[in-house]
């Protein structure tokens, strides 16, 4: 049976690295595991429709954009979530409950998104927000600047659970808030397992 866990969290909070070692554990146990990250689908549909050439630009877009290039990322995610074999199947998507962009805040998991992924579960991952500006200013690889003060984080951060706590109300799905604090991610990794296993 397919369980599809969304995994969301700031940038920054440090969801990659808690995926990469829950997925490695996870197939370890005897899951077959899928990680994606929902931004990888999203950017390869705009991409191959002209309208962006790198991830950063994403968040410019109109919104109308945006939730059709959405849309069509969680379809094509489900369908290959659905095409792996076996009966211990897990597809984990990497995402973001919320969006900043300069007219406001945007859902990163509006109805048609939920519609089409039918997660079991959606994992909060948080951290300080010292510990998160940390983490931006160490990912020279990303443009974050409009994310970059703690005053920025702290409201991301809250506005990142009412999105997280409106998603599960509409999906159905369960939910669960995970502290990465810094160098703890085995025990955040630890906790994430504990979850897909129990759902």
């Amino acid at each position: 049976m397919l369980k599809v866990v969304v995994v969301v969290g700031v940038p920054g909070v440090g969801k990659s690295s808690v995926l990469a070692v829950a997925t490695k554990k996870l197939s370890e146990r005897g899951y077959r595991v899928r990680l994606v990250n929902f931004g990888d689908y999203m950017l390869e549909y705009l991409r191959k429709s002209g309208v962006v050439k790198s991830r950063d630009q994403i968040r410019s877009l109109r919104l109308a954009t945006q939730l059709e290039a959405q849309k069509v990322a969680a379809r094509d995610i489900r369908s290959e979530f659905e095409a792996l074999p076996g009966d211990r199947v897990i597809g984990i998507v990497d995402t973001h409950a919320v969006i900043k962009t300069q007219l406001g805040y945007w859902p990163g998991l509006p109805l048609a998104v939920l519609q089409e992924l039918k997660p079991s579960v959606i994992v909060v991952i948080e951290a300080s927000p010292d510990e998160i500006l940390s983490r931006q200013l160490r990912d020279s690889g990303r443009y974050r600047a409009d994310l970059s003060s703690r005053e920025t984080i702290e409201e991301l951060l809250q506005i990142n659970r009412y999105y997280a706590i409106a998603s599960s109300v509409i999906s159905g799905a369960a939910l669960r808030f995970i502290q990465n604090s810094e160098g703890c991610v085995e025990i955040a990794a630890e906790e994430l397992i504990k979850v897909v296993e129990e759902i």
